[in-house]
Formats: C-alpha cells, sequence, structure tokens
C-alpha cells in the first residue's frame, strides 16, 4: 500500500495462504486483484475494495490499514518479508504433513509400500507446492503465452527443456518433439528394434541435450543395456562389445570415446524385474527430487506388475497404463513405454501393426498419447521373396517404418529410419519428406 508497484517483486511466489491470519489473507488477495486489474495500489483503493466485498470491517478498518503503513516505513525490503512469510507457511505444512504421516503409521496397513506411497505422495505434494485442482478460466491459461519471455538463466543454471527431441528430423517434425505429461507408446513384434529404438532416442535427449533421462529396464539387466547404448554411440558391432572383441585401432578410439561421452550423461537406470508401479513411481519421484528428470524410458510395459489383484491380465494393463499416464502428468514428463503387439500381425497378409494389435488391453490405445509403431520388410522378407512379389521396388534392407498410428494433438504418418543392426542403431534417412496418413 506504500509502493504498488512493488507487488510484483512477491506475486511470483507468494500465495494468500502463506500469511496464518486469515484478515491478512484477504488484504494480499485484494492487493492482488488490483494489481491484476491494473488499478492503483493504496490505502484508499484497498479499503474501497475491502468494502466493496464486504470485508473492511472483518480486516479491522481504515484505522488497521493505517497502523500497517505506519509499522512498515518503506517498501524496499518487501521480497525478503515476503520470503519470510512464505518459509513459515512451508514450516507449518511441514508440521501437518508429519502429523498425516503420523496418522498412516498408526494404521498398520499391511500393505507396507501402500503406506510408504502415501506417506511419500504427502512430502512430494508438499515440495512442490501441489494442491488439489479446481477449475481455471481460459484466460488464466492464455495468459501464459503472453507473458514477457523469462530472463536469461544466470551461468551455471541450464534452462528447463520445454520439450525433449527424438534427434530424428521427420518425426520430431511430426511430434513437434516429446512433449511434457505425455504418455508415448513404441510397439512393435519381437526383433523389430523397438528398445534399440527407445535405448537411441534416451540416448539423443541425454547426450545430446542434457535431458536427465530414467530407464526401468524390466526385460535386460542393466550392464547388457549399457553395452548396446555403447556399441550405438561407438557405432560399432555390439556383438565385439559384449564379447570384448575388438579388432582395429579406430574401434577401440570409438569405444573409449564412447564410454567419456555416456560417462558424463545424465542416465539412470534400474533393472528391478517383476516392478510394480508404486515402485516405479516412488523411484522416479525420488529422482525427480535430487535431479529433476526430463524423460522416463519404461522398458516394457507387459513385464510390469500391478499393485493389487484384479480379475484378469487385461485389467490389470488397463490400470498400468493408467498409472503410467498419471505419472507423466504429476512429474510433467514424458513417459516412453515400449509394448508388445499381439500375434494377430503375423496372421495378416500385410504385416503393418495397427491399433488394434496392441496386446492385452485397448486401455493402452487409450491412455496414450502418441502410439508407434517399428516395421521392417526385412524382417519379415528375403531380398528373392521381395522381388518376386515387388519387381519394380528396390529391397528395403536396413529400412524401418516409424508409424506414428494416434497422435492426440497432431497428424498422424510415417517417416523412414535407417536401421543398423551390428549397433542396433537407427539414423536419419537424407532428404526424406514424411508421409502424412
Amino acid at each position: 500500500m506504500i509502493d504498488g508497484q512493488a507487488i510484483f517483486k512477491v506475486a511470483g511466489f507468494l500465495e494468500s495462504e502463506d500469511f496464518f491470519q486469515e484478515q491478512n489473507q484477504w488484504l494480499y488477495v485484494t492487493c492482488l486483484k488490483l494489481y491484476q486489474r491494473n488499478d492503483a495500489i493504496n490505502q484508499i483503493t484497498v479499503a474501497q475494495e475491502l468494502d466493496r466485498q464486504g470485508k473492511l470491517v472483518a480486516c479491522g478498518g481504515a484505522a488497521n490499514l493505517s497502523q500497517l503503513i505506519a509499522n512498515c516505513a518503506s517498501p524496499l525490503d518487501i521480497e525478503h518479508y515476503g520470503r519470510i512469510v512464505n518459509r513459515l507457511a512451508i514450516s507449518r505444512r511441514l508440521i501437518e504433513a508429519s502429523q498425516r504421516i503420523e496418522k498412516i503409521g498408526f494404521e498398520a496397513n499391511p500393505d507396507i509400500e501402500d503406506s510408504l506411497n502415501k506417506a511419500e505422495d504427502v512430502l512430494f505434494k508438499l515440495r512442490h507446492g501441489q494442491s488439489p485442482r479446481d477449475f481455471a478460466h481460459i484466460r488464466q491459461v492464455l495468459d501464459k503465452y503472453f507473458e514477457a519471455p523469462p530472463a536469461e538463466a544466470e551461468p551455471g543454471q541450464p534452462e528447463p527443456l520445454k520439450q525433449i527431441y527424438t534427434t530424428y528430423t521427420g518425426l520430431d517434425e511430426f511430434l513437434g518433439g516429446m512433449q511434457r505429461s505425455d504418455l508415448l507408446i513404441i510397439a512393435g513384434r519381437p526383433s523389430m528394434g523397438k528398445t534399440s529404438f527407445a535405448l537411441s532416442i534416451a540416448q539423443n535427449a541425454a547426450v545430446k541435450q542434457g535431458a536427465c533421462v530414467a530407464i526401468f529396464s524390466l526385460e535386460m539387466a542393466r550392464e547388457a543395456l549399457v553395452l548396446r547404448m555403447l556399441a550405438n554411440e561407438a557405432d560399432v558391432d555390439s556383438r565385439r562389445v559384449q564379447l570384448g572383441r575388438h579388432t582395429t585401432e579406430e574401434e577401440e578410439r570409438r569405444i573409449m570415446n564412447g564410454i567419456g561421452v555416456l560417462s558424463e550423461a545424465p542416465i539412470y537406470i534400474d533393472d528391478s524385474p517383476q516392478l510394480k508401479v508404486v515402485e516405479m513411481r516412488s523411484k522416479a519421484r525420488r529422482l525427480h527430487f535430487e535431479r529433476g528428470l526430463d524423460l522416463i524410458i519404461v522398458d516394457y510395459l507387459q513385464l510390469m506388475a500391478g499393485d493389487s489383484r484384479t480379475e484378469n491380465r487385461v485389467q490389470e494393463i488397463g490400470y498400468i497404463s493408467r498409472a503410467l499416464k498419471g505419472l507423466a502428468r504429476e512429474l510433467n514428463v514424458p513417459v516412453v513405454v515400449v509394448s508388445q503387439l499381439s500375434r494377430a500381425v503375423e496372421w495378416r497378409a500385410s504385416h503393418k501393426p495397427q491399433l488394434s494389435d496392441l496386446r492385452e488391453s485397448g486401455s493402452i490405445e487409450q491412455d496414450a498419447d502418441i502410439v508407434m509403431f517399428i516395421y521392417r520388410d526385412d524382417y519379415y522378407y528375403t531380398e528373392k521373396d521381395w522381388q518376386e512379389q515387388h519387381p519394380d521396388e528396390t529391397y528395403p534392407a536396413g529400412i524401418a517404418d516409424i508409424i506414428i498410428a494416434k497422435h492426440r494433438n497432431g497428424p498422424t504418418g510415417e517417416i523412414k529410419l535407417h536401421f543398423i543392426a551390428k549397433s542396433a542403431k537407427f539414423k536419419d534417412m537424407s532428404n526424406q519428406e514424411p508421409s502424412l496418413l
């Protein structure tokens, strides 16, 4: 009320609920309303707005406003005072959180994982300032697009990544990068390269963008996974890396360089088999607290276990897919999940997969924001068979079709990538025009 323009220094972090006394909450909300309307903020306008709301008397009247101004002679330290109010509010919430966790402990739930998850959820919401979501006017969402651009990050402070790029040109054109809070499914039949494709995306994001990546590998041990990534980075035969057979000095040099690059990449791997949803959520949130996650990879969906017994596997997979979508929104990161396809693909004349081929649950299609299939003609046809059926076409050796069959917020289509089997690596094809479906 001394300097109405000073409110911008605290409006970004101070909430009305941070004030202990209700009268002070009303005063702060009133100042914010005047600020949002671009009205002047002073003793007179605040008193008028409180009177219009019928709260002036409850706030002590105009005399109390005068007393507040007299007690704070200068607005120069407003941000410091605001931080004090915010810090004490967090301390009160921490006390409340400890009481809720104490109550969870006294309940003595026989499912200890459920109890731990509830306790972690209390602390997660406290740390991230989450509160129950309510209706928001469309103006509140639109205003974000017209805010002033954020100030440049200080030296040593990386700017937050708005989206994560696969670095495959055609795919990023379709997706606009992998958007935060999206659930992406990569599906294919065995030996199509779906795990390699997911790992390539993780590797590209971590190495080229500096994105912090969590990989949950339910099928492969972390040692085998890392060796596959090393073969990809060094562009050498994965078998030679696994067996330690490096035949040339050039390969040795590339492998040593690859080790150096991957050692510095922010990639974290968990290879727990039969991982439950609640365990994955807990581990992901813990890493998010410590490092700040940008991307989660899960390999693969059908090896995950639900948190409780269900009538059948279809219901369980449905629960898991919903939980993974919830995790993407909760942590605000893209979650990429590898999934199997049913054998129906093999029975059709055209072996190209369809959404109906997603194995065990239609809810995967429903929950996913993006569904991609990997298909390779050279898996189903020898060069001789191909020439017999397609005499005018070149045999597509090492060509993988990435089929975007579902895209909630954009077009569907198909791109082609080079698949290098020896190093389990995908590469862009030059001069390729993505085709829309």
